[in-house]
Formats: structure tokens, sequence, C-alpha cells
């Protein structure tokens, strides 16, 4: 080995490669287990080194005293091997008397069983709680696509440029609070973002302060420039489907009557798009990427399909505090499956039966974050998550009542898939 091989300036590092040297006994050649009574050596001569001292035996070399002792011949020479043991620095003072091994052996077992009281005063999961995570992360992964495949049958998005009346060059303040917070300070708070690039498109065109916009109308959009909404009502319509499939596979949710089923789907389906929505929000520039940069959809895309600020602004602190919890898979399901359950959705029939299921999946919910997700993360979080759900109906409320206004414009309901129009229950009379 060249000199200074083993040499770093990374204090990990040279303690990896003191660990990759091959560890002998300094008596005898074996393979050493450590460092016993100052040296290291091998189990068998640290037991001979210990058992001569205790009996402080006296050896004599039956040949000149300059015995090789190796691996194999170890046991021939008794007073070389004892004396080889004192070369390479083992001290009797180093060995423990029966007192003190006796002690040592009621301590380490004295560790062992308050290790294995901890263990059992800590929460778990039991075999059924298991059992329907498991069930509900299959029921997740079989109906959603992280490769977003499918985007492409969908009719494709066609993005057109804001209209110069409708957008200024600069953010709200709301928006250019949650990129600084998203940004985890990277960003001064105290500085706002510098002003768009003309030439550049604006990231969040939308999210402009708008002076002359009509505060008696929430919704204030130019309905003959909504070039988004057939690629978006077909990516809306095709997340239901994943939905309901997702559904039927929470355990419980198909012993309800066929009537709540479709209630609670009705009801629950885009609050349940807006958190697997989440799965491909980023935090660096606010918007959803979707597989390629033909489905990375920014708030403007979605103004384009009709929705305006109202509900635009509020989704997008949702995931952005969404995003922040930093939800396990599990979480995330359980969640999604909670939401679905809801037994105080509007015309729900029998709401006892639905509030025991979801109170179950609370729950497997509660004692998951007890037993996996450690703190801080953990902290509050169960409470944070509902908080999450209330989010979402204020959300869904918002989504409704625009739903119902793009409805209302024949030459745009006519975009719209037939599921649409069941679900949200905006058929055009």
């Amino acid at each position: 080995m060249e000199p200074g091989a083993c040499s770093t300036s990374v204090a990990d590092a040279a303690g990896e490669c003191e660990r990759s040297v091959p560890r002998v006994c300094g008596v005898c050649g074996d393979r050493a287990t450590g460092f016993h009574f100052n040296a290291m050596t091998c189990e068998g001569c640290k037991g001979f080194f210990r058992r001569s001292m205790k009996r402080k035996a006296m050896f004599t070399c039956p040949f000149s005293g300059e015995c090789h002792i190796t691996k194999d011949n170890r046991r021939h020479c008794q007073a070389c091997r004892l004396k080889r043991c004192l070369d390479i620095g083992m001290m009797k003072e180093f060995i423990l008397t029966d007192e003190e091994v006796q002690r040592k052996r009621e301590m380490i077992l004295k560790r062992k069983e308050e290790e294995a009281l901890r263990e059992s005063l800590k929460p778990k999961l039991s075999e059924e709680q298991q059992k329907v995570i498991d069930i509900l992360l299959e029921a997740h992964r079989k109906t959603y696509d992280p490769t977003y495949a499918d985007f492409t049958k969908f009719r494709p998005p066609v993005r057109s440029h804001p209209s110069s009346r409708g957008a200024t060059k600069s953010l709200s303040l709301l928006t250019q609070d949650l990129l600084c917070s998203a940004l985890g300070g990277s960003l001064g708070c105290s500085e706002r973002l510098p002003p768009a690039d003309p030439a550049e498109p604006l990231p969040f065109p939308s999210l402009a302060l708008q002076e002359e916009q009509d505060k008696s109308s929430s919704v204030n959009l130019e309905f003959s420039q909504l070039s988004m909404l057939p690629h978006l009502a077909d990516l809306v319509s095709y997340s239901i489907q994943k939905v309901i499939g997702f559904a039927k596979m929470i355990p419980g949710f198909r012993d309800l009557s066929v009537e709540d089923q479709i209630v609670l789907l009705k009801c629950s389906a885009m609050e349940v798009i807006m958190l697997r929505s989440n799965e491909s929000f980023t935090l660096e520039d606010m918007s959803w990427t979707c597989g390629s940069s033909d489905f990375k959809y920014r708030v403007s895309d979605v103004t384009q399909a009709g929705h305006s600020m109202d509900l635009l602004e509020p989704l997008v602190k949702f995931q952005v505090g969404l995003k922040k919890l930093n939800l396990h898979e599990e979480e995330h399901v359980l969640l999604m499956a909670i939401c679905i359950l809801s037994p105080d959705r509007p015309g729900v029939r029998e709401p006892l039966r639905v509030e025991a299921l979801q109170e179950r999946l609370s729950e497997v919910l509660q004692s998951y974050i007890r037993a996996r997700h450690a703190a801080p993360g953990g902290r509050l979080l169960y409470a944070k998550m509902i908080q999450k759900l209330a989010d979402l109906r204020s959300l869904n409320e918002e989504h409704s009542r625009q739903y119902r206004c793009l409805s209302f414009q024949p030459e745009h309901s006519m975009q719209l898939t037939p599921l649409l129009l069941e679900v949200f229950g905006n058929e055009i009379s």
C-alpha cells in the first residue's frame, strides 16, 4: 500500500478505510474479533490469556523459547503463546474479576429488558390495520399512473396567450408570499420578485392584481378564450374514473347502498382529485408536472379552462400546505379514503354506516402516525390533515359554483364529457 493511502481530510472516509483493513489476531494470526485486554486478538487467544492470568500459570517452552505461534500450532507451546500475548500489549489489569463479570452481565441483561419494555410500549399497528393500509396502497397504485401515459389520449392541450387586458407584469402579493415560503427562504421575504421580462411568459399571469376587476362578480372570464377546456375536461373526467376505481377498493365501501356510494363519489370526486394532484405539484414553480412539457399545467392553463382566481389562489395555497406536510404514501391514501367516506355529505341515507367506516380509517391513520411518523413531523399531523379536509370542502364549493357558471354556456357545455355533467349534476335543460 502506498504511504498515506488511508489518509483523508474527511474523518468518515478515514474511519471507513480503517474498517476495511482485515482484523488479524496479533498472537496467532487468526481472524480477530476486536480489542481484548488492550490488544487486537481472536476469541481463542483472548480466552487463553484470561485463563492463564487467573490461574497465575507458569509455562515452560519445551523448545528454544522462540516458537512462531500460528493459528494451527498455538496449542503446542503455551509458554511462547503467553509471551506473545504480553509482547503485543495484553494486560492482566484489564481482566474483570468474577464479581465484575457478573455485574456486567446483569447490566447487559437489564439494558435488554429495558429495551424490550420500551419496544413493547411503542405504538404499533395491528395486523388488521396494516392490512387496511396495504389494501389502500394497492388500490391507489392500481388507479394512479405516475407516468401519466394516458394523457396522450385526451384532446390535446391548446394554450392561448392571456389577453393584455387581463394580466399585468407583477404577481399578486399572496403568490409572492407562497413562492417565498416554498423556497425555504432562499428568496428573502422582504424582497419582492423582480418584474418579469416582457419577452418571457409569466408563470402566473392570472394571479395579477387587477384594479379594474369587477368586484361584484368573482368570475370575470372571457369564455371565448377557453382553449384548454377540452383537454382539462378530458383530464378531470379520466381522473374521476380513477377515483371511482380507488373508492371501490376501500374496505367496506361496496357494502354501502348503491345510492350512498353514488352520493359519496359525486361529492368527493373533485376533492380526491385535488389531493391526488399534489403528487405532481412542484413547489419550485407552483405547477402540476405530469410527464412531458405538454402536460405541465400552470395556473394560467386552468384559467383558460374557465376557472377564476377565487378558486385557483386558494388551490395553490392548499397544494403548498399539503406538500409541506411531507405525508407518507400510507397517510396520503388514508386521507383520500377518509375524504370519500364523509357521512355529512348531502343526500347520504345511512350516515351512521358511513361514519363507522370513516372512524375505522381515522383510527388507522392516527395509529400509523404514532407508530411510523417520527417527531417533529408527526406532531399534530393528524389535526393538520383533518384541517386539509375542511379546506377541500371550501375549494370544492367554489369549484362547483364556477363549474355551474361555465356549464350554463351552451357553447362550452358541449366541450364537457357526459361523466362530468353527471357527476357535477349540471345537465343543461
